[in-house]
Formats: C-alpha cells, sequence, structure tokens
C-alpha cells in the first residue's frame, strides 16, 4: 500500500513539475493584432478561432492580442462573434469536429471574444487595405506587431499578399514584425507552385512566410524527431539494413462532403500528397539536423523530397493508382457515390483514392519503398506511420508448429488515438513452441494529461513566437511538386475508364493491393 501511494504521489509530482515546466518552456507569445482573412469561413469556425481558444485558455497569448476578421459577408463585430460563440457551443453539445471539449470555459472565451472586430472588405480591392491599416494603427498601438492569416481560396493568395505590401502592412521597422500565413493548396502543380513564390516573394522575405500544414501541428508528427533522436534504441536501425518498407496512410470515414467543386479540380492527390503525405514522410526518412534550429531541420526535410526517384511516365503507371469511390455502407450508414456528390460531374474522372511507391536515393533508403495512400469513405479513420523490420531468420524455428514468423511492425499513430505502438513475437505459454503478436502501447492520452487541441495551436503559437521549424519553406514546396509532378503529367494524358473503382466503407481498388503484391507485400488492415 505504502509503494502504491509513493507512485501515486510521484504522479501528482510529475504532472505538476511537468505543468510548472510548461509554463516556463512556454510562456504567452508577443503582443500581437491576428488579421484572418476569410473570417466568415469554415476554416476559420472549425478550426482557426477553436485553436485560439485553446491558446487563451491555456494562458499562451498575450494580454494585448488582438483579433481582426476579415470578409466580405456584410457583418458587424457583433455578428461575427455571436455566429462564432453559437459553432463553440455547438461543438460541445454535438461534438464531431476537431474541436473537442466538454464544457466552454466562459471566461477565456469572454477574454477572446473582447478582442474581437470585424472588417468588412473586398479582398481584391486596394482601398480596403488602407482602411484596414487605419483600423490596426487605432486597434495595434501597444504591440506594432501584425500576424496575417489567410484563410481563404488559393486564388486570392496572390492579391491579398500584394495588397498588404502595397499599403506598407507588410514592412518591418522599429522591431515590429509581420508575418503571414498562407494555407494549402500552395499551387496545383509544379509550374504554379513556383509561380506563386515567385509572387509572393517579391513582397515578403521568405522568413516572413509561413505555410501552414496542420498535420504538423499533430503531437505524435512532432515526436518523432524525439522518438529517433533522444533514443538510442532507434536511431541506429532506422536505415535500410533494418527496415523493409514504409507505409503511410490517411485514410477517411468521410466523402467529399461539400467541397465537390473543390475536389473536382483538385482531387486525393493534389489534397494529400504532396503536402500533408510527404511532411510525414520527410519527418520519418530526414537525416539528424545538427540542431532543432528551424533551418537546419527544414534543410533536411527539403533534402529527404528532393532525393526521391524521379517517376518516368511508365513507372507512373505502375507506381501510383488512383480510385473513385462508388455508392456504399460507411460505419453502418449508406452513402451515395463521388459522382452523385453536389457540384460534382456525372462522368467526372476526379480521385478521391491515391495510393502511391516512391523510393529515396540516398545511402540510408535506397532499396526501402515507401507506400503512401489516402481516401476517402473508407472502411477506417487512421493516419499512421508503419515502419515494417525486416523478417527474423526461420531456421531456428523449424521442427515447431510456427508455419511463418509474425513481421515487426513500429506504429506511429497521428489520429485518432495518438500515440506509438511496437509490434513484436512472444512464444504463448506452454511446453511447445507457439509465437503470436503482441505490443507494446504508448498512448498519449493515457500518459500524459493533454490539453484539447486541433492541431492549430502548435502552429499558431510558433508563428507569433517566430519558429518557422514546423512550416515549409519554398524549396520543400517545389520539391513536392516536382515528385509528383510526372504522376499528375501522366494521368492528365491517360483517363480512368473504370471509375468508380471502390465501394464507399472499403479498402479502395483492387490496383492499390495489386501495386504492394508485385512486391510480395501487403497494406495494413484498416480495422
Amino acid at each position: 500500500m505504502a509503494d502504491q501511494q509513493d507512485h501515486l504521489m510521484q504522479d501528482h509530482l510529475t504532472e505538476t513539475s511537468s505543468a510548472a515546466e510548461d509554463e516556463v518552456l512556454t510562456p504567452p507569445a508577443p503582443p500581437c493584432a491576428m488579421v484572418i482573412f476569410g473570417a466568415a469561413g469554415d476554416l476559420t469556425r472549425r478550426l482557426v478561432v477553436p485553436a485560439l481558444y485553446n491558446l487563451a485558455n491555456s494562458r499562451r497569448l498575450s494580454e494585448n492580442f488582438q483579433i481582426v476578421g476579415v470578409d466580405l459577408a456584410a457583418k458587424d463585430t457583433g455578428a461575427w462573434t455571436q455566429g462564432l460563440t453559437e459553432m463553440m457551443n455547438e461543438f460541445v453539445t454535438k461534438g464531431g469536429g476537431e474541436f473537442s471539449a466538454d464544457h466552454i470555459d466562459q471566461d477565456a472565451w469572454r477574454w477572446l471574444t473582447g478582442r474581437m472586430s470585424y472588417l468588412q472588405g473586398d479582398l481584391t480591392d486596394p482601398g480596403m487595405y488602407q482602411r484596414l491599416g487605419a483600423h490596426l494603427a487605432k486597434l495595434d498601438k501597444s504591440a506594432g506587431n501584425y500576424l496575417f492569416y489567410l484563410a481563404v481560396a488559393d486564388r486570392f493568395f496572390e492579391p491579398v499578399v500584394a495588397g498588404l505590401g502595397a499599403s506598407g502592412l507588410t514592412a518591418e521597422q522599429d522591431g515590429h514584425w509581420r508575418r503571414v500565413v498562407i494555407e494549402k493548396p500552395f499551387g496545383h502543380d509544379l509550374a504554379s507552385a513556383a509561380a506563386l513564390n515567385a509572387h509572393i516573394l517579391k513582397t515578403l522575405d521568405e522568413q516572413q512566410i509561413y505555410r501552414i500544414d496542420h498535420f504538423l501541428g499533430k503531437e505524435t508528427v512532432q515526436n518523432i524527431m524525439a522518438l529517433r533522436f533522444a533514443n538510442g534504441l532507434f536511431e541506429p536501425i532506422w536505415n535500410r539494413e533494418h527496415i523493409d518498407h514504409i507505409q503511410i496512410t490517411a485514410s477517411e470515414t468521410v466523402g467529399v462532403e461539400h467541397r465537390g467543386k473543390f475536389y473536382e479540380k483538385t482531387g486525393a492527390l493534389r489534397d494529400m500528397v504532396p503536402n500533408h503525405l510527404f511532411q510525414l514522410l520527410s519527418m520519418t526518412a530526414m537525416e539528424p539536423p545538427i540542431s532543432f534550429d528551424a533551418e537546419a531541420v527544414r534543410a533536411k526535410k527539403a533534402e529527404v523530397i528532393e532525393a526521391i526517384q524521379p517517376l518516368t511516365p511508365e513507372r507512373a503507371l505502375l507506381d501510383a493508382v488512383r480510385g473513385q469511390y462508388d455508392a456504399g455502407t460507411v460505419l453502418g450508414q449508406p452513402v451515395r457515390a463521388y459522382r452523385h456528390e453536389p457540384d460534382v460531374a456525372a462522368d467526372s474522372v476526379a480521385e478521391t483514392y491515391v495510393a502511391c511507391k516512391f523510393k529515396i536515393d540516398n545511402w540510408r533508403w535506397a532499396g526501402v519503398p515507401f507506400y503512401l495512400r489516402t481516401g476517402k469513405y473508407m472502411k477506417g479513420h487512421r493516419t499512421e506511420i508503419a515502419i515494417r523490420f525486416h523478417q527474423a531468420p526461420y531456421a531456428l524455428f523449424r521442427g515447431t508448429d510456427v508455419e511463418r514468423l509474425n513481421p515487426n511492425w513500429l506504429i506511429l499513430r497521428v489520429q485518432p488515438n495518438e500515440g506509438i505502438e511496437l509490434a513484436f513475437a512472444a512464444k504463448r505459454p506452454g511446453p511447445a513452441v507457439r509465437l503470436s503478436t503482441v505490443s507494446m502501447d504508448f498512448a498519449y492520452n493515457k500518459f500524459f494529461n493533454m490539453a484539447p487541441n486541433t492541431g492549430y495551436e502548435t502552429l499558431l503559437y510558433d508563428c507569433m513566437i517566430g519558429d518557422a521549424t514546423l512550416f515549409q519553406r519554398a524549396d520543400n514546396i517545389e520539391a513536392g511538386w516536382r515528385a509528383v509532378q510526372p504522376i499528375l503529367d501522366t494521368w492528365a494524358n491517360t483517363k480512368p475508364t473504370d471509375f468508380p473503382n471502390y465501394a464507399a466503407g472499403g479498402t479502395g481498388p483492387a490496383a492499390a493491393d495489386e501495386l504492394l503484391a508485385r512486391d510480395g507485400r501487403v497494406w495494413r488492415p484498416l480495422d
């Protein structure tokens, strides 16, 4: 009993110490005014504002923090904040979104909404930026730091940055900073991404640009570097000598919902691979940086993407699979086919599923395939990085009832149930030699007292303190598009004839299974 009490006391002291350390390591961000373009949009309501609430609730925002919402919608400050309040309450009562909480701390929410103001305006109107500048000058005399968040359609990226520059709002002086956060999609192919980079770099310095990917706000993604580089156990075996292949999965149990127009011109490849999945790949495969300085880390991530072997048109046809969902059953509910979704063409060839095989041409990973897959209306909701180690020799177990050895997997779960699992073989009790697969499982929410988060909290805080480690540089963006451009070109010239080719609620098209079967491998189940 005394030992149990000692352990409980130690756990309490550890949590208390951890909380105190967090206060020291993550003090409130510097004062700033955050301008959200697209303030009436879905992204702002579902993710950005809930993340700001979580930061306010954890006291990570300055007392002089201000939020200015800008949108074409005819609203005033009261109507805007009232709509946000209703959305936050709906998250609590109905759930289902990225934001998860059993109640809203009214003091924290009043603190945040009391710092909000709304400015109606057309993003293509130069006069709007002059009015914004005057509004900020009156609002923000004590701070002088501006964070501009572009939660808008990608067609507005260039005009908004140009408008900010022409009005002088991006000029840094007297020790005050100006930073611009740009959401994806950053271009729709290599040429457009390079053109967008060139355009915004006419107005902004690279250190002012924060190209955001909310996947990198997930704790498991950030923990990849800690797992590899802080443990002598893993880094020595993190290479082709010990690893057979790596699978990166981002499967969703939702369809395109109300994003038919977007998906018709984008598709799963553009939407997920050169940004989300390549970020997971680069964090997994990067070489050790000399420090955790932002430029040191980002340079190593860019090197990995640049080392991806270019695909010929012939290889692109073999190593990239596309699919489109048909009607089916997802989580027990019947759902319609993609071609019957709103704003989708009856003969659409937009893909809702993609699976690819890439190889990285460097000393660490030569010969190790990286299999990437993502899809809508899949059997299970899962984002994970699965590392498959080489098979152990079989000779020792001849003469037993062991037909085959189970493989060793290291699974990094990004969502849901963030954590790390190690699967390995162990002898079952009894006189006969019988093996079973067992696992060691670390779940963040069980070991740490984790605060609710949407994945944006860390990223927004990093923007305010000027830490660009988790954001993409121009060269990283362009390297990602360069790697998938052969697939885009090949698919543009060879229209699919079998769409729809997988039932909603399934595991994807048969060709995706064949992609691995040709190499003698199989996908991990989505159950």
